[in-house]
């Protein structure tokens, strides 16, 4: 196989990798779509991307004999994305509670004369406005993003690991923060006990740098018990 036929190759199934990635957010979301009618208003809700759908706060939450938790987290959401669905993953809920982390897929290589930082920044305050306007008696928490390690053998072959970093991750925090403050949400940064002494997310929970396992969760659940 030549050069340009590998590459040719390489694209084609990229390609379809996103297509059926796509498909997937899709049925995802008009799944929530049709679990919203049953669903109870005013209630606690979690929302945002891979790493807000993978937290097993429902199992949590009962465990431990506290409110319905529901979990709107769709995995690969932008702020694009959550703002396009903003309605079927956050809205239509009417939550007393809201817990929000969106914003870390925007940390990734962008278009040429485009700005990872510029256009999350943009999008986070739309939706900060949004909730504002249409859920004024919510109680708002917006979590802190969380660290990555860069080392693991996986992320290495990610190239999107090459702006995802820890530092960009910190600026993105402190811009999120600003935006808390300046809304009157509540910050919270539950970082505590997922990172090693390099300040990376710990080896042993995750295999990809970016997600963590059940037990990294737990650490986070204990971090934001109070709140609940």
């Amino acid at each position: 196989m030549d050069e340009q036929t590998l590459r040719e190759t390489r694209q084609q199934i990229m390609e379809a990798f996103i297509e059926r990635f796509n498909r997937e957010k899709q049925h995802k979301l008009l799944n929530y779509r049709h679990l919203n009618a049953y669903a109870r208003k005013g209630q606690t809700l979690f929302t945002g991307s891979s790493l807000m759908e993978q937290f097993p706060i429902t199992e949590f939450c009962m465990n431990e004999g506290l409110p319905i938790a529901y979990n709107r987290g769709i995995g690969g959401y932008t702020t694009d994305d959550f703002l396009a669905a903003i309605g079927d993953v956050l809205l239509d809920l009417r939550p007393a509670k809201l817990f929000i982390n969106i914003g870390t897929n925007d940390i990734r290589p962008m278009p040429e004369g485009e700005d990872w930082f510029a256009h999350l920044s943009a999008n986070y305050k739309r939706i900060c406005e949004i909730i504002r306007d249409q859920l004024p008696e919510t109680i708002v928490y917006m979590m802190a993003y969380y660290p990555v390690n860069g080392d693991v053998p996986a992320a290495k072959e990610n190239p999107v690991m090459q702006v995802r970093t820890n530092g960009n991750i910190d600026r993105a925090n402190r811009m999120a923060e600003a935006l808390a403050a300046e809304f009157g949400f509540r910050w919270i940064d539950a970082n505590d006990g997922l990172r090693d002494e390099a300040g990376r997310l710990r080896a042993e929970h995750t295999g990809d740098g970016i997600h963590f396992d059940a037990a990294a969760y737990r650490t986070v659940f204990e971090r934001i018990r109070p709140y609940l």
